[in-house]
């Protein structure tokens, strides 16, 4: 099932999500669903506060990126509970958009191989080391876990010069192709 893709501006992108509990109910549909929601949207990566749950749970998928990146071949997760461990002091500064801030691109610095421990949707430990683009992604849909959105990364004067695409989206008005909730919608 498709679900709406919550926007900037939406009280639950600002909220610092919750554990995913071992008894979650329907869990590994709500994995499918929001794999298929991030499909639909074509983006590369989806957290639970992006449908409206306040919940520690991301879906990526970032094998579309793997030409470019190769590290991304094959790279397909699903996260729960994640928690980045390390970070690399070497950092790579991209551009980035995020299907919460439609039609917003900014350059971003982060760290560029990063160690991240979580579970699966089959609540398989994992450890994982990952590397470029892929880090970067793994990295962009954490910071949905804590509350945050990739435009706090970028100087405040880049945010000004954002700031009539941001009241745009804030106010329902920002185009984007694929189902979204804006505030007050």
């Amino acid at each position: 099932m498709i679900l709406p893709v919550y926007l900037y501006g939406q009280p639950v992108l600002r909220k610092e999500a919750e554990e995913v509990p071992k008894d979650y109910p329907e869990l590994k549909q709500l994995v499918t669903n929001m794999f298929d929601t991030m499909y639909n949207a074509d983006g590369v990566g989806l957290a639970a506060p992006q449908v409206g749950l306040s919940i520690r749970l991301l879906v990526i998928d970032a094998d579309v990126m793997g030409d470019d990146f190769p590290e991304c071949k094959g790279f397909k997760r699903a996260m729960i509970n994640p928690d980045i461990v390390e970070r690399s002091e070497e950092e790579i500064a991209m551009e980035e958009g995020c299907l919460s801030l439609p039609g917003v691109h900014e350059k971003v610095s982060r760290a560029s191989k990063i160690r991240v421990k979580y579970m699966d949707e089959n609540w398989v430990e994992h450890d994982e080391v990952v590397d470029g683009f892929a880090a970067r992604v793994v990295q962009h849909e954490c910071e949905h876990l804590e509350g945050h959105v990739f435009i706090d990364n970028v100087s405040a004067i880049r945010r000004q010069l954002n700031k009539g695409k941001l009241n745009s989206i804030i106010k329902g008005t920002a185009r984007c192709s694929y189902r979204a909730k804006a505030v007050g919608k």
